[in-house]
């Protein structure tokens, strides 16, 4: 599994908080937003308190779930993504936005035990597909040290046979560690 490339974005694994459900914003994306937002993506709130994808090295509130919207003929549709220069009114944007969720995400290379409680960035951010709506971005194998802030801190890897520490492509669990609505948490 974590010896070939199958990225599958940011994944929830489990909230140490209990039992988490995506968060749904009214409005949450513009209509006729010009960019794919895919499940599993890094999203952010903007100055408009609405949800766009990150880029590199920004701070994020959480991953992409879902979307529901009224199209332009009346019809109500609901997908995994949202689709780019889509125009419909009732906007809901489903994410996740606790900042203690620990998620699920491939690295873009090797990954050592010795990075539990390091940072590293996304990479791959837009990679993904229109077919099935899900994000295929992942985590950088390149950490950013225990001195320099990254997106994410590695906790973790995921309990799955055929991975394990230093495969080709490692599945690590990671936690926000630059979000947008709390202090940056620094590598240990």
């Amino acid at each position: 599994m974590s010896s070939t490339n199958a990225a599958f974005g940011l994944r929830p694994a489990f909230f140490p908080t209990g039992l988490e459900r995506a968060q749904a914003l009214a409005n949450g994306i513009t209509s006729g937003y010009g960019t794919d937002i895919l499940k599993g993506q890094p999203v952010k709130y903007t100055t408009g308190g609405v949800i766009n994808p990150v880029s590199s090295t920004e701070a994020f509130v959480g991953a992409f779930a879902g979307v529901e919207w009224t199209d332009t003929t009346g019809r109500r549709r609901v997908s995994n993504y949202w689709p780019a220069s889509t125009t419909g009114t009732a906007i809901v944007a489903y994410f996740y936005n606790d900042p203690l969720i620990v998620y699920e995400i491939q690295a873009d290379g090797a990954v050592a035990q010795t990075a539990i409680g390091d940072n590293a960035n996304f990479s791959n951010l837009t990679a993904g597909s229109t077919t099935t709506g899900l994000s295929q971005c992942t985590m950088s194998a390149t950490l950013t040290g225990t001195s320099t802030y990254g997106q994410l801190r590695i906790v973790d890897l995921a309990p799955y046979a055929d991975n394990a520490w230093g495969d080709a492509y490692t599945i690590v669990r990671v936690q926000i560690a630059n979000h947008q609505f709390v202090a940056t948490l620094n590598a240990i």
